[in-house]
């Protein structure tokens, strides 16, 4: 599902504009089987970016042409995302029709389940189960701010892009994660994409996205508990949260957010089951972003959750061309990489 737009290229080059990083991934799709064809990361300066919000443009679009020289990109067309509060997804049924009339059907509807006015939204559905036999059918909705989405394609014109898709960042972790993990894709599953201000978390039952919702907790809060408890510098925390071992300094901390993560998605989860009765509860969890890289997190959550957790990374079925991670690890950067990688799997036209 993308809000817009559709590119030619054989090569798609997506960008995650995230708080603390910027990630950008090119997937050639060219063969066969998509491969990965160039990786990059950079480090957002300061506070250009907060909560989603874009304060420092220049800064920003500095970033991103330095990303894209990095990567050896000429390419002007590029897939990005959008997310947050001013973006809903949500399950609701109507009567089944075809998808051709659906449209205006589904407009109305919106306005009954969309807290924001009709008319400054961009709209997208999709119909879960096209081949029912019910009298109402599932359907899938999605409405964003219409100036979140010119917001990104002002930023894009900035840095002299295009974006030929502006998808959902919710449906691109899926994207990535249906193709990575397709025995994930029965029963209940929970997606954390662990990133530097916000968790999201995606609740998933037999493959279908059902809920995605935005926790106020990311490695941010892990970095000012340290420096704030522990007296450490900002880079000897980042330092701490990135290493290999979990240590003294770290644990409390770790038991704290982690039980933050662990309740926002049980409470996640019980409004899913109560509002719909579809699903009896998370049964596997995965983790992806920056955050799923703290050492000890999986294993806290694991413990507070009663399931069993594990990274998610869009290298476990997605080969990379040679050469592709010679200058990167490719174990430590690709949790990272799932939001890009999604927007990447967006096939050419």
């Amino acid at each position: 599902m993308a809000l817009f737009g559709l590119g030619r290229s054989k090569t798609t080059v997506a960008l995650d504009v995230g708080s603390g990083l910027m990630k950008l991934v090119a997937i050639d799709h060219s063969k066969d089987e998509p491969q990965i064809a160039r990786v990059a990361v950079a480090p957002i300066t300061g506070s250009a970016i907060v909560e989603g919000e874009i304060m420092d443009p220049d800064i920003v679009a500095d970033t991103i042409q330095g990303l894209l020289r990095s990567a050896g990109i000429k390419q002007k067309q590029v897939v990005v995302a959008v997310g947050g509060r001013d973006v809903i997804v949500k399950k609701i049924q109507v009567d089944r029709m075809k998808e051709s009339e659906a449209f205006e059907v589904v407009r109305w509807e919106a306005q009954q389940h969309v807290p924001f006015d009709i008319e400054g939204v961009e709209l997208d559905f999709q119909i879960l189960d096209p081949y029912g036999q019910g009298l109402q059918m599932d359907v899938l909705l999605v409405a964003a701010k219409r100036d979140l989405i010119e917001d990104k394609v002002q930023l894009l014109a900035q840095a002299g892009l295009q974006a030929s898709i502006v998808d959902v960042d919710a449906f691109a972790l899926h994207n990535a994660f249906e193709l990575n993990y397709p025995e994930a894709m029965r029963g209940g599953v929970a997606l954390l994409s662990v990133g530097h201000e916000v968790t999201n978390v995606n609740i998933l039952l037999d493959g279908v996205p059902l809920l995605t919702r935005d926790l106020a907790v990311g490695t941010r809060k892990f970095r000012e508990d340290l420096q704030r408890e522990r007296g450490m510098s900002a880079e000897d925390a980042d330092e701490l949260l990135q290493g290999y071992e979990l240590t003294g300094d770290l644990e409390p901390y770790l038991r704290s957010r982690g039980e933050e993560m662990a309740v926002g998605l049980e409470r996640a989860s019980a409004f899913l089951q109560s509002a719909t009765g579809d699903m009896g509860g998370v049964e596997r969890v995965y983790c992806c972003g920056g955050g799923a890289r703290i050492p000890g997190l999986m294993d806290v959550l694991a413990k507070r959750l009663r399931v069993p957790v594990q990274i998610a990374t869009p290298l476990q079925r997605v080969q990379a061309k040679e050469g592709v991670f010679d200058t990167i690890n490719a174990d430590e950067v690709g949790p990272l990489l799932m939001l890009a990688a999604g927007l990447a799997l967006r096939k050419a036209a």
